[in-house]
């Protein structure tokens, strides 16, 4: 398996191997054809519901990581080009959220990690 980074979107020249964008909506102020992609990979994001919910309140994330985990748990066929580019090598996935320690390329990351062997 290789390893899986994360990186704002913003601070994405340092990106290594497979690189995907996995918000649901384009990043505001980057043009398509700044980045450099592999995919955008806008159905393994949460969903709106959830991702109105969390709003980014740190103090929401350990559930919000619970409830983003069952919704990728239900889509495995989303989830299935990551973890084959995982397999093959470093993978990158691009996010545009302010927040660097409580948004949903963390809980994405580790749960590709987790998932690396099945």
């Amino acid at each position: 398996m290789g390893e899986i980074e994360i990186q704002r979107v913003y601070d994405h020249e340092q990106a290594k191997g497979a690189v995907f964008l996995v918000d649901r909506m384009w990043p505001r102020g980057v043009r398509k054809d700044e980045l450099r992609l592999d995919g955008w990979a806008r159905d393994v994001a949460p969903s709106a519901e959830l991702r109105q919910w969390f709003g980014h309140r740190p103090e929401r994330f350990a559930e919000f990581a619970e409830r983003y985990r069952a919704e990728l748990d239900q889509q495995s066929e989303a989830v299935r080009p990551l973890l084959d580019a995982a397999r093959k090598g470093p993978v990158t996935l691009l996010y545009s959220a302010r927040d660097t320690e409580h948004n949903q390329a963390v809980v994405l990351r580790d749960y590709l990690r987790g998932r690396a062997d099945t």
